[in-house]
């Protein structure tokens, strides 16, 4: 069953993979909150973990930076590991006054400029959206646990540094209706999309270009407990 970039066997994971972009926030959630983790993956150092999670069987894996890294990870679990559903728990810049630092937002669709999908299957849209059952379940999840939880467009981009003249982040949410940036979910997307499958995308904002406001990579980490918390509560 192992693939090039995945060392797992047939049945190691959930149905259900949380994941985050850094392999060690992988680690942290899996240390943390996972009862009996089992290392089932590390191949250049992104890690795949499975164990349970009030009872519940759960994986959580690092997607790595970016659509293609996502893609690949994604597409795999999806087709030849036989993940069901994927939610994407990540950090995001806010492009809004009304997006705080720690705030935890559900992307309601994602806006990108990205060929990834136009390349993957021939889908030249530029919104794509998750799976509205299961974007429900968390908003409802969220009721239940008490976890302000906002709904929002988000700008998946193929790039962190932009040039000067390209860089004015205003234009995405006043022509887009983009209120943060992340760089993973329309990839995520396109493949639930396209292989029939369900995903969605947590994210805590952790820097704001409104505000100047800015967490650490430590804090990134380690500290996103509380969307870590809705996405293992909502895991099925």
């Amino acid at each position: 069953m192992a693939t090039p970039h995945n060392s797992a066997n047939a049945g190691d994971f959930a149905k259900t993979v949380l994941m985050p972009g850094d392999p060690l926030r992988a680690k942290f959630i899996a240390e943390t909150f996972l009862e009996n983790p089992k290392l089932v993956t590390s191949v250049r150092n992104v890690y795949g973990y499975t164990g349970t999670y009030k009872g519940k069987k759960v994986s959580v894996m690092a997607s790595g930076m970016g659509m293609p890294s996502i893609g690949i990870y994604s597409y795999e679990l999806f087709s030849q590991y036989g993940v069901e559903t994927i939610i994407r728990i990540g950090s995001a810049g806010s492009y809004s006054a009304d997006l705080n630092v720690y705030d935890v937002v559900l992307a309601e669709s994602a806006y990108s400029e990205s060929n990834y999908a136009k390349v993957q299957c021939g889908c030249e849209d530029d919104v794509l959206y998750p799976t509205k059952e299961l974007n429900d379940h968390i908003l409802e999840t969220a009721k239940k646990i008490g976890v302000d939880c906002k709904l929002e467009r988000i700008h998946s981009s193929d790039v962190f540094y932009q040039e000067a003249d390209r860089g004015s982040f205003e234009r995405y949410p006043k022509e887009h209706g983009a209120k943060c940036v992340e760089m993973e979910s329309f990839a995520l997307f396109n493949n639930a999309r396209v292989l029939g499958k369900k995903a969605a995308c947590l994210l805590t904002i952790s820097d704001s270009m409104v505000t100047h406001e800015e967490t650490t990579a430590e804090e990134r980490q380690n500290s996103f407990t509380k969307m870590m918390e809705l996405a293992l509560e909502a895991a099925e």
